[in-house]
């Protein structure tokens, strides 16, 4: 059971016992006994019903303020004189008591659970309580520092794995749906690998993970890879025979760490971890959706195209299975999708979000396949259009600083050749 159906299985409470336990941690009693009264606090705030809880964290959002006197004085300080020990002692000054107060709740055994439960809960309430936003971002801030690269430790996940962390990798799939223990079993076969990033503080939860295919060639459709196959003696002599590493979902099992980044260091990891096993591959690419690109030319953002009439053409679920009616719409739909994945950031444009994580890690838009993946999710988001990003260990650094600096897409002569 997650932390937030702990606290939702509890009789409710008043909220009044958080509060005054929150406060009890900044006092010089907190300093003394912090880990007691943080899991006390623990303790209570599992009592509450969910507008309990959402009141105590609107009031750690709104209590513990920085003090505006000694901000103003640091201010002014820093404006007369802006040297580095002024700098600090504004920064000081600046740092909300909240930060504190969330630090020394993570005290108690189980407080990093329970503050990564508060903000995957808080999430749902930010656009229509904005003081929530204040401890969102203090939460991140934490965040960001405690799951920093040092503390993570990557493992392979395999049919041997603790039933546990296998059925956590079905219940968070996000890209592909795993259906069921047989289709797990195929994705952990031997010319297939699965790792996952955890954290000393959560030892039994995957915070990410990322499902490989070992193939020949660079793989252009999703089902080839998912075909389920029960001969592992078959599937390990595809192993030793693959040239290319694919990497076809990549999933995060904790909502409570959107936005701070474990993907990049991932993928490079894994690479590493490849090489070392099957030194023969040659290759490490993505198959890739491309979630955004129906949504875009839905809004008629695509020059010369009268999109609305297009997409009033492919007006079935299953219009891909017309023969006719694929091959009409492939070249107008491919150089579409070309232009799509080409736009500069540069210039303003809202990039899609796979294409970013993957362009930001420094791979190269390598190829763009037509209805690499059928099924109704990926038709409904990009007309079953999935895209290759390579990953080529001599040209990542300056990938990436191409699309960091000036928004460059990198990208290969057949993209090019479909604008």
């Amino acid at each position: 059971m997650t932390p937030t159906e702990q606290i939702s299985s509890r009789e409710p409470a008043s909220p009044e016992g958080a509060k005054q336990l929150a406060a009890a941690l900044l006092s010089e009693r907190g300093e003394a006994s912090g880990a007691m009264i943080a899991r006390e606090l623990h303790r209570t705030m599992q009592t509450l019903d969910a507008a309990g809880r959402h009141g105590f964290q609107n009031y750690l959002a709104a209590a513990f303020q920085p003090d505006p006197t000694t901000l103003r004085d640091a201010a002014k300080r820093y404006l007369a004189d802006s040297t580095a020990e002024a700098a600090a002692a504004l920064a000081q000054a600046a740092d909300p008591p909240r930060q504190e107060v969330l630090r020394r709740m993570n005290m108690a055994p189980g407080g990093t659970a329970v503050l990564i439960a508060m903000r995957s809960e808080i999430t749902p309430h930010l656009k229509s309580d904005p003081d929530l936003k204040l401890l969102d971002a203090d939460l991140k801030h934490l965040f960001a520092s405690w799951f920093n690269r040092g503390f993570l430790e990557l493992r392979r996940i395999d049919w041997q794995s603790p039933a546990a962390v296998l059925e956590k990798l079905i219940a968070h799939e996000a890209v592909h749906e795993i259906k069921g223990w047989d289709d797990l079993r195929r994705r952990l076969a031997p010319d297939r690998r699965c790792f996952a990033f955890f954290h000393p503080a959560l030892p039994g939860e995957p915070l990410i993970f990322v499902e490989v295919a070992l193939v020949e060639g660079l793989a252009t459709a999703l089902a080839p890879l998912l075909l389920p196959d029960t001969d592992e003696d078959t599937a390990r002599t595809r192993g030793a025979r693959a040239d290319t590493a694919i990497f076809y979902s990549i999933s995060n099992c904790q909502d409570g760490l959107r936005g701070v980044s474990f993907g990049n260091f991932l993928i490079k990891q894994v690479v590493e971890e490849l090489q070392t096993e099957f030194p023969q591959l040659q290759r490490f690419s993505t198959l890739s959706p491309i979630p955004g690109f129906r949504r875009w030319l839905g809004q008629g953002s695509a020059s010369g195209h009268d999109a609305a009439a297009m997409l009033r053409d492919i007006d079935s679920e299953d219009w891909w299975r017309d023969a006719a009616k694929s091959e009409a719409l492939r070249p107008v739909l491919m150089k579409l999708c070309a232009q799509y994945l080409t736009r500069s950031p540069a210039s303003g444009n809202r990039i899609d979000p796979v294409a970013r994580f993957h362009l930001g890690n420094g791979a190269r838009l390598e190829r763009i396949n037509w209805l690499g993946n059928t099924a109704g999710r990926a038709m409904q988001e990009s007309f079953g259009i999935m895209v290759n990003y390579l990953y080529d260990h001599d040209s990542i650094e300056r990938n990436h600083e191409a699309f960091a600096r000036v928004g460059e897409i990198v990208r290969s002569p057949q993209v090019d050749a479909l604008l």
